[in-house]
């Protein structure tokens, strides 16, 4: 399946400390887009298991 070459692109990954001075006002907006989606990913994450080690911790202290 090909794709949509007018469709707009998402970088694929962001490094902490990669060099941006050569992307554009796009390009840093996407970033910040991707950024926000992965930390909205590690607080779900983050909640999960504070959810599990509290129940564990719940159980032990009968």
């Amino acid at each position: 399946m090909m794709e949509d070459e007018n469709a707009p692109r998402r970088p694929k990954a962001h490094e902490v400390g990669m060099p941006l001075d050569a992307m554009g006002v796009a390009e840093l907006e996407d970033r910040i887009v991707l950024l926000r989606d992965e930390i909205a990913r590690i607080e779900v994450a983050l909640a999960q298991r504070q959810k599990t080690r509290s129940a564990a911790e719940s159980l032990f202290k009968l």
